[in-house]
């Protein structure tokens, strides 16, 4: 197998010694979180890893925030990133197809690092400069419809995996590896798949016709209503929905768990009852005389 780059060679690999970069370890059975912010170098010295390597085997997933975060932040909100520093696409639906296509595409350059996070299923990483934080997001919305990516993992302060340490999701340990495929920084003329307008699978429900009085705008909460109907009527796993939404309303939801959560029980109750009236026997149609 290809070297897989240890947590330290991943990060000093992509971020600058002295870049603030966001660490979140969570733990699924306890569903306890713990951020800490700290320079590049700080993270990747021994003392750090160490630690994270204990919290690994307590049974914390660990992620790395992808983009780096102004002096003094807290938090690692939108408005707290400082510069753009990678495009990534998560790949949990037919992923190793969708990484045989991004491999073969002209239309995006050679990854720089691919991660395989569980078997099928990979986080595709690009380094990146001169792009602004809607220009990166809008990127990644486009690349996920592409190559059918998850769309709600296309926000500018998402946390990826961190390779070297183990995925705690399922109950079999499976250890997360990077590979590197290029060396290269890109900037957004790479990317031939940026050209056009962004279609971002949660904005993408048909207007109604217009008329007097109508509202035209969905808001935000109805369009993930209809993204959970959508996702559900195609079969995904409804975990996974929640997890979509709820990462995808983080930064806007006091509880975005229990908002994701919520939404979805209220889509499948919708799509039950449809279900449902459309098996009822029609009404005879009975003819006067």
């Amino acid at each position: 197998m290809p070297h897989s780059l240890s947590a330290s060679e991943y990060i000093l690999d992509n971020f600058k010694p002295s870049d603030r970069v966001a660490m979140l370890l969570r733990n699924r059975t306890t569903e306890e979180v713990i951020q800490r912010i700290a320079s590049a170098e700080k993270i990747a010295a021994p003392d750090f890893q160490q630690w994270l390597k204990e919290r690994n085997r307590a049974g914390y997933d660990i992620y790395i925030g992808m983009n780096t975060l102004k002096e003094g932040a807290c938090s690692r909100t939108k408005r707290d990133i400082h510069q753009i520093r990678h495009v990534y696409l998560d790949l949990d639906y037919g992923g190793p197809e969708a990484l045989k296509a991004i491999q073969n595409s002209d239309d995006v350059p050679k990854p720089n690092f691919v991660l395989d996070t569980s078997p099928g299923k990979h986080h595709v990483v690009w380094k990146v400069e001169g792009a602004t934080l809607q220009e990166a997001e809008d990127l990644q919305q486009r690349m996920a419809h592409e190559f059918g990516a998850d769309i709600a993992a296309t926000d500018a302060s998402r946390v990826l995996r961190l390779p070297g340490f183990a995925n705690r999701k399922y109950a079999a340990e499976c250890l997360v590896r990077a590979t590197k495929q290029s060396d290269k920084t890109y900037n957004l003329r790479d990317f031939k798949v940026a050209s056009g307008p962004a279609k971002d699978d949660r904005t993408a429900e048909q207007k109604p016709p217009r008329s007097g009085g109508t509202r035209e705008t969905l808001t935000q909460s109805e369009r993930d209503w209809a993204y959970a109907k959508r996702a559900l009527a195609r079969g995904d796993d409804p975990e996974e929905i929640i997890r979509r939404i709820a990462d995808f309303r983080a930064d806007e939801k006091h509880d975005p768990e229990y908002y994701a959560r919520l939404t979805v029980v209220k889509a499948q109750s919708h799509l039950s009852k449809k279900s449902v009236d459309s098996r009822e026997p029609q009404e005879p149609i009975t003819r006067s005389h």
